[in-house]
């Protein structure tokens, strides 16, 4: 549906994850891409729960943060970042599971300004529950060299 605006797209996307620290400490990686979307999971841990026992919001919203800044980043022109301006998520019902799984895509392209959205599911033996949605405006910054 998207055509790619640099020739090295899908490496420059998956850098987005692997160069990223904080997203590495989480355990966020990445497990498919296209252009315009992305697919990411998280096993979940201990470290990722808040004090009730489901995963905290904070990481609900990096998973989906991260993904979506990813699936604008395999549209972006060569030389340019993918910066969120933006975001917004809701938490739609208690994360609970083994994993999560994350569908991040542009929903509109544009040459600085990019529409995304998210959605985060909680794996649980074997069966998928949406816990949330996240819709986020991102930008394409030139990076700086040297």
């Amino acid at each position: 549906m998207f055509e790619p605006n640099d020739p090295l797209w899908r490496e420059r996307a998956g850098e987005i994850f692997a160069r990223a620290p904080f997203v590495r400490e989480l355990g966020i990686r990445l497990v498919d891409l296209g252009p315009g979307w992305v697919e990411s999971e998280l096993l979940v841990e201990a470290r990722h729960m808040q004090q009730d026992g489901v995963v905290h919001a904070g990481v609900q919203a990096t998973l989906a943060d991260h993904s979506a800044g990813a699936a604008a980043g395999t549209l972006a022109p060569a030389g340019h970042a993918t910066l969120s301006v933006e975001l917004k998520i809701q938490l739609l019902r208690p994360a609970l599971g083994e994993r999560l799984r994350c569908r991040a895509q542009v929903i509109r392209p544009g040459r600085t300004i990019v529409a995304t959205e998210a959605w985060v599911y909680a794996v649980a033996a074997g069966e998928e529950k949406l816990v949330s949605q996240l819709t986020a405006t991102m930008t394409y910054a030139a990076q700086k060299t040297g």
